[in-house]
């Protein structure tokens, strides 16, 4: 049914929804459909042009039910979408031939069925890189939380249950060195340690140095295939890392997760989901940490075996844990074995949380999905076959 604004209303899932047109419904024009609201700093670049068509999901901060989007996606030419929105040969089947892009406001994918994508000709757009700096600030914060209990004080004064103060009440583990003649515990050294070192594990690292960390091991993404030459590149990178941050960063080098398990003072999880890394973080991994150990998840909830991090804090194998991805997530209740656990500071995904980063993101989104839809080459372009 078309309003006398240009929209159209219709009923999905029992819920009335939305739809937002530049044109009319019938248009020829390539429609684009659009499954969430990218803000007033974003969507005039989509609805100031008379070039497409353009469908809205109406509801702020909701993804769309799947029926709606099965509905809407028939005959559109391009498709954005955020992390929540499933995108596989059903919905690619109920788009038709017409589909030339998809473009994700996410830098992960694993939403996206890459194979289906190739197997029907789409494209597919994502946002790497401008959320760099952003996911490491939470990196960082995550770390100290969970080294100096933050979550477990934050709750206490919550629950009126300010704790009187005593010599180590509420005390956890230095992030920097510790190398003092009036302490029994003594750190000369830190280490950082990451799974995956591309540009979010570098930009941690970089704000680490300051706090006192003095080494670095990774362990490359696992999933990522190794030649002469990539070993060549990422040699000449890590010497280039060590010297910008001498003398204070002492060493990085590649180890094996055995010994970036066995190392680690913090270790961050870095790298990306998909079957081959998937809880590449379990038991064993965890046992082989030390007691004084954090571990710190910004990358994807299905790295960690959630049931074996819990246990690891239950029974003290690490000190604590900061987790920004939970696997299963958005469907964590407080119930979860990680959210109950007092050491387990838990984060509902907003590594890219920051006005700066989101409205790059929503941006580089929707120029992807123009760039796809009208012929052009896209900024942000995933290399399928890479990545099947």
């Amino acid at each position: 049914m078309s309003t006398s604004d240009g929209s159209i209303s219709s009923a999905a899932g029992g819920t009335n929804t939305r739809l937002t047109t530049v044109l009319s419904h019938l248009s020829k024009k390539p429609r684009v459909v659009v499954c969430r609201d990218l803000g007033p700093d974003v969507m005039p670049l989509l609805r100031e042009r008379n070039d497409i068509e353009l469908v809205e999901w109406g509801k702020d901060n909701q993804a769309p039910p799947r029926d709606w989007l099965l509905q809407n996606v028939r005959g559109a030419a391009g498709l954005l979408i955020v992390f929540s929105e499933k995108i596989d040969a059903e919905v690619l089947e109920a788009a038709g031939p017409s589909l030339k892009v998809v473009s994700t406001m996410s830098v992960g994918y694993e939403h996206v069925q890459i194979s289906d994508l190739a197997k029907y000709g789409v494209k597919l757009g994502y946002t790497p890189d401008v959320l760099t700096d952003a996911v490491a600030d939470i990196c960082v914060m995550l770390a100290l939380m969970a080294s100096r209990n933050a979550g477990e004080s934050m709750s206490l004064v919550k629950q009126s249950k300010w704790p009187t103060w005593s010599p180590f009440v509420m005390c956890g583990p230095q992030t920097g060195t510790v190398n003092s003649p009036l302490s029994t515990i003594q750190r000369p050294s830190r280490t950082a340690g990451f799974l995956g070192f591309g540009r979010i594990a570098q930009a941690t690292l970089s704000r680490l140095i300051p706090f006192g960390i003095t080494d670095c091991i990774y362990t490359s993404n696992p999933s990522s295939s190794t030649s002469s030459s990539s070993s060549s590149s990422k040699s000449s990178r890590d010497t280039q890392i060590l010297s910008s941050h001498s003398p204070r960063l002492r060493s990085l080098k590649s180890v094996s997760l055995d010994e970036l398990a066995r190392q680690s003072d913090i270790l961050f999880i870095l790298a990306p989901g998909g079957p081959k890394t998937y809880h590449v973080v379990n038991e064993e991994f965890l046992k082989k940490m030390q007691k004084h150990a954090v571990l710190v998840n910004g990358a994807r909830g299905t790295l960690v075996d959630s049931d074996a991090l819990a246990k690891a804090l239950r029974e003290k194998w690490i000190w604590g844990a900061g987790l920004d991805v939970v696997e299963g997530e958005p469907d964590i209740k407080e119930d979860h074995p990680l959210v109950k656990e007092p050491r387990c500071n838990v984060l509902p995904h907003i590594g890219s949380a920051s006005f700066e980063t989101r409205i790059q993101m929503a941006t580089l989104a929707v120029r992807n999905v123009l760039a796809g839809v009208l012929g052009e080459e896209m900024p942000a372009e995933l290399d399928l076959k890479a990545n099947m």
